[in-house]
């Protein structure tokens, strides 16, 4: 019988076996494909050059995340493969079939497990392709009009990178195949795993998993300023990371361990059924265990992201839209006219007059550049906040201190707020407060607004120059165009330079990007946690065929099947229980460091996404519970 013949015969026979690993190769490929093909695609570009840019970026970012996780996935699933073959390819030399040949026999099994995902995978992204922008669209509620036209280019770089990486896996397990000797294909299996590891090394592996950990955790949450704040970012990602694989390397076996040494708790509920069977497999599986934990934990930040995204996005939103309308002027008598033309072809709902100084930026020392700035007295703020019904909870500050008036952000990495000073005309302030509030709209992102009391503005006075601004929502936003064609043309009738004009569209959507970035962080929620539970699933699968001689054994002497069922149960619930338990821990840091940058109290996502997380993992479980008891012969 020919190569070509008895891996295409073997591939047959053994298609079940890898129906799992097939089918979670083509999610990679769908999901990197539906992706690539937004880029090729004119759904966004009705949103503008400028969102279309943005979402192209954001797009190509996520692409390349998925195509680093595309990497790791299928390194780590054609290991499993490999380890699932030698065994069973290794009794081929007894047949008088060399190494190379049997090698080339395990490329051509493995180039068609390959194919076959990547033809999967493409076909039900080019059939999904439309589904899926109209689900990112909805989510992201924005309406335009779809014409879905698959195009090649999608389909050309998602199968080039596929195969890039998937055959250079395959040749990598074809050297190992031709390196490896006999002895160590037929006991490939058992090797390196059935190993209880010594107490003091997992011990010094503990306490360093523990402390990198602890270092992680408090990096993610230490308040800082700019450069500071993004090197505390990338030094926790790293530290927690480690700092996981470390205490699944060390801490939990060392558990675990521990467990079976107490008799009382081992003998209780046949936990001795299943207890040791994880010891003798920690070894080995932690790595797994550490993934699984890394990748549920990025899946609550993304989705804590995208809700943090969204927030962010409202409040701008309505920040921004506080008014319609608003002039600065030299002078302080124009508010008739100016609401004459406002009001001329709808009513006015809201409206506010205040005085502000206008100094030199050479007047101002602050860590919060900007090219203008500009003293505001509390008195007439208080005025405006009870008029405009807006928020005002705090008091008048005192002769050093004053109130930083600004505008929201999407993200800050000035996470340290407390001990801001700011020195303005030669005197040095200390900072009380940062308010978002938009007593001022969207004034608020051009100039930098201080308060201080009244004593302070008149001191400051004779330093700048005093301008005045006048503020006017509109309650019909469909005369937006005409109003300020109006308003333009009487504002070029005042003297020039002696009044400007903001105009805020209330149908402008320049930050649309941020409601697909949204979406997109929803997506990636599903797609690492599916692929958590599908790692989780492909490991304890390929687990169960090596321990059906032992549970034969265990059959023979006597056991029930329903007790050896429920020791199954309970086993596996320890291997999803463990990766979740520390997820949750650290996911408690990650989503707080995350709703510091970004203003908002993010505990409830926190929870929401653990308890979507762990329904997730509890059908996966199922799965893997059914399976593991199959293929375990039992």
């Amino acid at each position: 019988m020919g190569m070509m013949k008895l891996a295409l015969t073997n591939f047959r026979n053994g298609y079940k076996n890898y129906l799992s690993l097939m089918i979670s190769l083509a999610f990679t490929v769908l999901v990197l494909f539906n992706f690539q093909n937004i880029l090729y695609s004119d759904a966004f570009e009705t949103l503008g050059t400028r969102n279309k840019e943005y979402v192209d970026m954001l797009v190509q970012i996520i692409s390349f995340v998925l195509g680093c996780f595309m990497f790791f996935f299928i390194w780590y699933s054609t290991n499993v493969f490999l380890t699932r073959r030698k065994k069973e390819i290794g009794i081929y030399v007894f047949m008088g079939l060399s190494n190379d040949r049997i090698g080339r026999m395990y490329l051509i099994e493995s180039a068609l497990t390959g194919l076959s995902a990547l033809v999967l995978g493409l076909g039900l992204g080019v059939l999904s392709g439309g589904l899926f922008q109209m689900i990112l669209l909805a989510v992201s509620d924005i309406t335009v009009e779809i014409r879905f036209c698959p195009s090649v280019e999608p389909v050309i770089i998602t199968a080039g990178v596929y195969l890039v990486i998937y055959l250079f896996f395959a040749a990598k397990g074809y050297v190992s195949i031709v390196k490896s000797s006999v002895l160590n294909m037929i006991s490939a299996a058992r090797q390196k795993e059935y190993v209880r590891q010594k107490l003091w090394v997992l011990a010094v592996k503990a306490a360093a998993g523990g402390a990198v950990l602890g270092a992680g955790y408090f990096l993610a949450i230490k308040p800082a300023h700019g450069g500071d704040a993004m090197a505390n970012s990338l030094g926790a990602v790293i530290l927690v990371t480690a700092g996981v694989y470390l205490l699944f390397g060390g801490f939990i076996p060392l558990l675990v361990q521990a467990a079976a040494g107490n008799k009382i708790f081992l003998y209780k509920k046949q936990r001795t059924l299943w207890i040791n069977s994880m010891i003798f497999r920690m070894k080995k599986n932690y790595r797994t265990y550490a993934m699984v934990c890394v990748l549920m934990l990025c899946s609550v930040t993304a989705l804590a992201t995208g809700f943090a995204m969204k927030g962010r996005y409202d409040t701008i939103i309505r920040f921004e839209n506080t008014y319609t309308f608003q002039l600065l002027s030299r002078y302080g008598d124009l508010g008739e006219q100016a609401e004459a033309v406002v009001g001329r072809d709808s009513p006015i709902t809201a409206r506010s007059f205040v005085p502000i100084l206008c100094l030199d930026s050479s007047m101002v020392n602050s860590e919060y550049y900007s090219s203008r700035y500009a003293i505001m007295p509390f008195s007439r703020l208080r005025q405006l906040a009870g008029a405009m019904n807006l928020d005002m909870d705090f008091e008048e500050p005192k002769d050093h201190e004053t109130v930083r008036i600004s505008h929201p952000l999407l993200m800050s990495l000035i996470t340290d707020r407390s001990h801001v000073t700011v020195e303005i005309g030669g005197k040095e302030y200390s900072q009380i407060l940062d308010t978002s509030v938009p007593y001022l709209g969207y004034l608020q992102e051009s100039i930098s607004f201080y308060l201080v009391n009244d004593r302070e503005y008149e001191r400051l006075r004779p330093m700048g120059e005093e301008w005045y601004t006048y503020n006017y929502k509109m309650g019909e936003p469909e005369r937006f165009a005409e109003t300020r064609e109006r308003l333009d043309l009487w504002v070029s009738t005042l003297e020039e330079g002696s009044t400007a004009r903001v105009a805020i569209d209330p149908e402008s959507n320049e930050l649309d990007w941020v409601k697909v970035l949204y979406s997109i962080c929803i997506f990636m929620f599903l797609v690492f946690v599916l692929a958590s539970g599908s790692i989780m699933y492909m490991k304890l699968y390929n687990d169960a065929f090596e321990e059906k001689a032992r549970y034969q054994v265990i059959l023979k002497m006597g056991f029930d099947r329903e007790v050896l069922h429920r020791s199954i149960r309970a086993e596996l619930a320890a291997a999803y229980g463990l990766p979740f338990a520390v997820m949750g821990i650290s996911s408690f840091f990650s989503v707080k460091a995350l709703g510091n940058m970004m203003f908002a109290d993010l505990s409830w996502v926190n929870g929401v996404s653990a308890a979507v997380v762990f329904v997730i993992l509890l059908f996966w479980y199922e799965l893997s519970v059914r399976a593991y008891g199959r293929n375990a012969g039992l």
